[in-house]
């Protein structure tokens, strides 16, 4: 007898099927808006930023609009009907892949403090410098914010965990990532991660273990935060 492989589904994508049930049999209606975040995460008994997570998987799914300061609205063609519906080849929850980075990164801070070279620390210090003066979240602020956390990981002075750390990275090229990125990140977000970006590198440049990997922690989270909603 052949069985039947076990399916395993994330809390977001629970509430992404319950929501495109409804609109198949006609409770959301083409054109009108769905309830808030706060209402459906009330009403199913989740978090907000499950609900945040399964609305960025819809519109990256062509099933709503997310229209920011207006609400949320269900497209006037559904995937269903127009064939343009596409399973996003990255399926993990943005919640797993931050938390993932933040315990990863905390201990490549850590490593970084106990084993870099003094030409790693000053070539640290210098992007650190070009990273505080970008403004904008644009591809020039990510372009040397991927230069700093890669650094960092190879100031741990292991090629297998630097080789990690690119894939995580990379894990920001997903489409829901970048929708999410999109629509509840603000433009001047790297202004509230300067102060952040130097705290790590003081730590690194003090080769202090401990506060390295605390200061990393405290960047990632916060980020977290800003991307599902529990901060400005």
């Amino acid at each position: 007898m052949k069985l039947e492989k076990v399916q395993t589904q994330r809390i977001y994508q629970k509430i992404s099927e319950l929501i495109k049930e409804h609109i198949r049999n006609g409770e959301f209606k083409p054109g009108e808006m769905l309830p808030s975040e706060r209402d459906l995460s009330k009403q199913l008994g989740v978090s907000r930023s499950s609900v945040r997570e399964a609305f960025i998987a819809l519109e990256v799914t062509q099933w709503i609009e997310i229209r920011p300061g207006n609400g949320v609205y269900v497209l006037q063609q559904t995937p269903e009907q127009n064939e343009l519906n596409q399973k996003d080849k990255d399926d993990f929850s943005i919640r797993s892949l931050m938390l993932a980075r933040k315990k990863f990164e905390g201990m490549m801070a850590e490593l970084a403090a106990e084993n870099a070279t003094d030409e790693q620390i000053a070539q640290l210090r210098q992007i650190t410098k070009v990273l505080v003066n970008k403004k904008q979240n644009n591809a020039e602020f990510l372009d040397e914010d991927r230069k700093f956390h890669l650094l960092i990981s190879e100031m741990s002075g292991n090629e297998v965990l630097k080789d990690m750390m690119e894939y995580l990275w990379n894990k920001r090229h997903n489409s829901r990532f970048q929708s999410m990125e999109e629509h509840y990140v603000r433009c001047d977000f790297p202004l509230f991660l300067q102060k952040e970006h130097e705290d790590i590198t003081v730590a690194i440049y003090n080769r202090d273990p401990k506060q390295a990997k605390e200061v990393m922690e405290i960047h990632l989270e916060h980020v977290l935060q800003v991307l599902l909603g529990n901060r400005e």
